[in-house]
């Protein structure tokens, strides 16, 4: 017997599938961290050539492409974060890294926007990066391109532009971890399902957005991203 709802369900965030009428239901959010070396090395950090690691963000922090954000509460430091998203379609639970694409529908462009005063100041004392994270907003991903017509990328240049000058500007076959790689050892973890994300890290050039900037991005082979900054709220 299904009891009643004392508080009405939120809605599920979907993403646009290009060319097609259905819409992807985004289920989960996985992120991998410093998956570009120069990126890495701008944060001060390592680069662990052994395996990723991941953060995850709220599926109810989802928006799609050409969103008004507000300016994230609690910061004075939100950066953004270029990256590609691999769209999970078929469950993938230990998957090898030979048969990894076989589970992935498709791609996107993504926006991991980082509250990065807050990440920092959580990473000096060895605590978890949410609040730096995950937010409302923090995850705006474009339109989802199906794997069978633009394939599974493996290289390609990918950009973003804040109010026309180019912030990052890198390609994806720098990534240290790819897209196959990424799905199969997050597998070993999860049981991944259609509607999982997988952020797969950005390259270097990350940096502070304000009220007012125009973020626009893109991905060669997959698509572009667009989003504004706007007051706080």
């Amino acid at each position: 017997m299904n009891a009643p709802l004392l508080f009405p369900a939120p809605p599920v965030p979907t993403l646009p599938i290009r060319g097609r009428r259905e819409v992807i239901p985004v289920r989960r959010i996985f992120c991998v961290g410093r998956n570009y070396e120069a990126h890495a090395r701008e944060m001060g950090g390592t680069v662990d050539r052994e395996a990723p690691f991941y953060f995850t963000k709220s599926a109810l922090h989802c928006v799609r492409s050409g969103v008004t954000l507000p300016y994230p509460p609690g910061t004075s430091n939100c950066h953004h974060e270029m990256e590609l998203v691999a769209v999970i379609g078929r469950p993938a639970f230990r998957v090898t890294v030979d048969t990894a694409a076989e589970h992935v529908f498709g791609y996107a462009c993504g926006l991991d926007l980082t509250r990065r005063d807050l990440q920092n100041a959580a990473r000096e004392v060895k605590r978890p990066w949410d609040l730096g994270k995950d937010f409302e907003g923090a995850a705006v991903v474009g339109d989802v391109v199906a794997a069978d017509e633009c394939g599974h990328v493996r290289a390609g240049t990918i950009e973003l532009r804040v109010n026309g000058a180019t912030r990052q500007r890198s390609d994806l076959s720098l990534m240290i971890h790819g897209v196959a790689e990424i799905v199969a050892h997050l597998s070993g973890y999860y049981h991944l399902e259609p509607g999982d994300l997988v952020l797969t890290g950005t390259p270097e050039g990350v940096g502070p957005v304000q009220p007012g900037d125009r973020l626009e991005g893109s991905i060669e082979g997959v698509g572009t991203i667009l989003a504004t900054i706007g007051a706080p709220a």
